[in-house]
């Protein structure tokens, strides 16, 4: 008896969300990323969390401010509502200033932690307040691969839940920097998120189809860079930047095959068509 053969996994892209150093939206990102604007250097600017309560905002981490804007970004694109929406978290570093908080604790004196440093500390805490910032009830997973291979993980996930759950999926990854003197040690420039909006069916707002063939999902050639220095180097200063070679296929409407960095011997190969 022959065995099934495995299928590709395919979803269309109809909302994209983005924030990150010099790049405030994926409208500006887009031009840049294209060529049609220069790049300038900044520090991320997080605008402040919408649809949260009056305490939760005051509690609302850098991660949280990253997740609730892009994704605000995205849904606006697609003209779609969050509240029965799937959802796949991914961070290769989670909300590094919590972490480093919660370590200084630790070394003092008092040793006594904040409830609020605590409950941001767990690794779906971003989703937690999205769900209460949208109002969702939908499914929700939170997943961490390896060093700086989250976005790629992240995004199989995504596409493995839209085609087992048959409905819409929004992949939301950011990674926040850590302070000295974890830094050091994990050299994380700044806050950068990322947001997709994947589906099985093309819409009004669709850019491109991605497409992973689940029999040669991963290989071991080298992930693709970008041409333009100032944004290899911020491809390469933040794990969930790696998604921006991908997101430059989307702003120039290139297809072709793409692959993302993921693990050593594994990264992952899609391939993109622009709608």
């Amino acid at each position: 008896m022959n065995a099934p053969q495995a299928r590709a996994l395919q979803a269309w892209i109809g909302g994209v969300g983005l924030l990150g150093p010099g790049l405030p939206d994926w409208p500006g990102a887009a031009a840049i990323l294209r060529g049609d604007a220069a790049y300038r250097p900044a520090r991320t600017e997080f605008p402040p969390p919408q649809g949260l309560p009056p305490a939760e905002r005051r509690r609302a981490t850098a991660a949280v401010k990253l997740a609730l804007a892009t994704g605000a970004q995205a849904l606006a694109m697609a003209r779609r509502d969050a509240a029965d929406l799937r959802t796949v978290f991914a961070a290769s570093s989670g909300d590094a200033a919590n972490c480093h908080a919660l370590c200084e604790a630790l070394a003092s004196e008092d040793r006594l932690i904040s409830p609020t440093r605590f409950h941001n500390s767990v690794h779906n805490a971003a989703s937690g307040y999205w769900g209460i910032a949208t109002g969702s009830m939908a499914a929700s997973a939170v997943l961490c691969a390896p060093h700086d291979a989250s976005f790629a993980a992240g995004l199989l996930e995504a596409m493995v839940q839209m085609h087992t759950s048959g409905g819409d999926v929004l992949l939301l990854a950011c990674d926040t920097e850590y302070p000295e003197p974890l830094r050091s040690v994990r050299p994380i420039a700044d806050g950068f998120g990322v947001a997709l909006l994947l589906s099985r069916e093309p819409g009004p707002s669709s850019t491109a189809r991605i497409a992973v063939d689940a029999a040669a999902a991963f290989t071991d050639e080298p992930a693709h860079t970008l041409a333009q220095p100032e944004l290899e180097a911020l491809r390469r200063g933040i794990p969930t930047a790696r998604s921006l070679s991908l997101l430059q296929r989307l702003a120039r409407g290139e297809p072709g095959r793409l692959v993302l960095e993921q693990q050593a011997g594994q990264n992952l190969a899609v391939d993109v068509q622009p709608c």
